[in-house]
C-alpha cells in the first residue's frame, strides 16, 4: 500500500504499523525511501501512455535549459548558506562546470577567466590547491581544480597548473597522504594518480609500493575499503579500481569478488546504495556503473556487451526520483537539490547512456537513453569523470609540454 510520506512517519512514530512492528531506525528510513519511489514510479506508470509517447514522454526529459540556468547562477553568485563550504570552492567549480560540460555547454570568456584566476589564487606557492585563497594545499581540492582547469581547456587553463605537488604527499609505505601530515587512504591515492596521469607525470616514484596498499584495503566482502579494515564502499572501490587502472596492475585484485559485491548494490529503487544495507544515493550513478564498466572491459575484448547493471532503470531513477523539477538533481526523494548531486548524476546517467557503446567514439542508440535523444549527455571518461574530448585535448597539451 502507498501512502504518503506524512502518513508513514506518523503510524511508524505511533508505532502502529502492523507490516513491521518493531522497525529499526535503519528499517524505517529504508521503508520510508521505497514508498517515495515507487509512488512516484506508481503515478508515472499510470499516467497516460499516449501523452508520454507524444510528448516524448517530457516527465523524462532532464530539462537543460533549467539545469543550465540552476548552474549558470551558482557559478555567478552562492548564498550565505554555502559558507560552511569555504574550505570547498574548487569543489563547487569543478561539480558546476563539469555539469555544464556533460550538458554540451561552456561557458563565457568572463567566468572561465575569473574561474582560472580565482583557481590560480587558491594555488600553492610550491605547487597544489587549497580550497580556498590562501589555503592549506590538498590532494582532494587539488583534483577539483585540476579538472576544472581540464574542463575549461586551452593555454591559459592548463599552463597554470603548477606540477610539483604530488611527490611530497607520496608515503614511504606506498600510499599518499591528503596533505602534508595529514592522513592516508585509498581517495588520496586515486586522486595523486589520476593528477598525475592526466598532467602526463605519471613515474615509477609514484606508484612504488602503491598496488600493495590498494591490495591491503580490499575487504572480505569484495569492495575496496578507504583504509586497510575498513567496510567496503563504492566511492572507495572506484578509487581503489582506477588506480590500479592508472597504474596497470588490475589483475592483483580480486576480480571475481569485487564484481559480485557491485552487482549487489542496485536495488530494488534501481538506484545505487554506497555500502551493504545503505539508503540509495543518486550520487552513486555514478561510482558504482563506472566500477562496473572498468571490470567488463577487463573481462571482455569488446565493449559492446550487455552491462552488469540496469542502465535504462538507473536512467528512470535519476531522472524520475532524483531531477528536481526547477534544475538541479538530489539524492533521493525528499532531500534538496544540490551541486554535489547534480554532478554525479549527470556524470552517472552519461556513463548509463554509452554503457552500451561499443568504443569512447561510438554515440549511444536511441534504444540506449531513456526519453528523448534530446537527453543525450556528453561521453565522460571512466577514469577522471572529466569529458572526453577535453580530457583528450589536455592530453596532447602536456605531452606536448613534457
Amino acid at each position: 500500500v502507498i501512502r504518503t510520506r506524512a502518513q508513514l512517519e506518523s503510524s511508524v512514530e505511533d508505532g502502529v504499523m502492523e507490516e513491521l512492528p518493531s522497525m529499526t531506525v535503519s528499517q524505517r528510513d529504508q521503508f520510508l525511501v521505497l514508498n517515495d519511489v515507487f509512488r512516484i514510479y506508481s503515478d508515472f506508470d499510470a499516467s497516460d501512455i499516449a501523452t508520454q509517447i507524444f510528448t516524448c514522454c517530457s516527465r523524462v526529459e532532464i530539462q537543460r535549459d533549467k539545469q543550465l540556468d540552476y548552474l549558470m547562477n551558482g557559478l555567478r553568485h552562492l548564498g550565505p548558506s554555502f559558507s560552511s563550504l569555504d574550505a570547498n570552492r574548487p569543489w563547487i567549480c569543478y561539480w558546476i562546470l563539469h555539469s555544464i560540460a556533460l550538458l554540451g555547454e561552456s561557458v563565457d570568456d568572463e567566468l572561465e577567466n575569473n574561474t582560472i584566476d580565482f583557481l590560480g589564487r587558491c594555488q600553492g606557492p610550491d605547487g597544489g590547491y587549497g580550497g580556498g585563497p590562501g589555503q592549506l594545499a590538498h590532494l582532494a581540492t587539488s583534483y577539483a581544480a585540476v579538472n576544472t582547469l581540464v574542463t575549461l581547456g586551452g593555454d591559459k587553463a592548463l599552463s597554470s597548473i603548477n606540477r610539483c605537488f604530488l611527490r611530497r604527499m607520496k608515503d614511504p609505505d606506498g600510499g599518499f597522504r591528503v596533505h602534508d601530515m595529514g592522513e592516508m587512504d585509498v581517495r588520496a591515492c586515486y586522486l595523486a594518480i589520476s593528477i598525475a596521469s592526466i598532467l602526463n607525470i605519471l613515474d615509477d616514484e609514484l606508484t612504488r609500493g602503491l598496488g600493495d596498499y590498494i591490495l591491503s584495503c580490499q575487504t572480505y566482502e569484495g569492495g575496496i575499503g578507504g583504509e586497510p579494515g575498513s567496510e567496503a564502499h563504492a566511492g572507495n572501490t572506484y578509487c581503489g579500481l582506477a588506480t590500479m587502472a592508472l597504474i596497470t596492475e588490475v589483475d592483483r585484485l580480486n576480480l571475481d569478488s569485487l564484481m559480485n559485491w557491485i552487482v549487489h548494490q542496485q536495488g530494488v529503487e534501481r538506484g545505487f546504495q554506497g555500502r551493504t544495507n545503505k539508503l540509495v544515493d543518486g550520487c552513486y550513478t555514478f561510482w558504482q556503473p563506472l566500477v562496473q564498466l572498468n571490470l567488463v572491459a577487463l573481462f571482455e575484448d569488446c565493449r559492446r556487451v550487455q552491462p552488469v547493471f540496469d542502465s535504462l532503470n538507473l536512467q528512470r531513477y535519476v531522472i524520475l526520483c532524483s531531477m528536481v523539477p526547477e534544475g538541479g538533481f538530489r539524492d533521493k526523494p525528499g532531500k534538496p537539490r544540490d551541486f554535489y548531486h547534480t554532478c554525479y548524476c549527470l556524470s552517472g546517467l552519461s556513463v548509463a547512456q554509452h554503457a552500451w557503446s561499443k568504443d569512447k567514439d561510438t554515440p549511444p542508440l536511441n534504444s540506449d537513453i531513456l526519453g528523448s535523444y534530446a537527453n543525450h549527455l556528453e561521453h565522460v571518461h571512466l577514469l577522471h569523470n572529466v569529458v572526453m574530448d577535453r580530457y583528450n585535448k589536455a592530453i596532447e597539451f602536456f605531452h606536448r609540454e613534457a
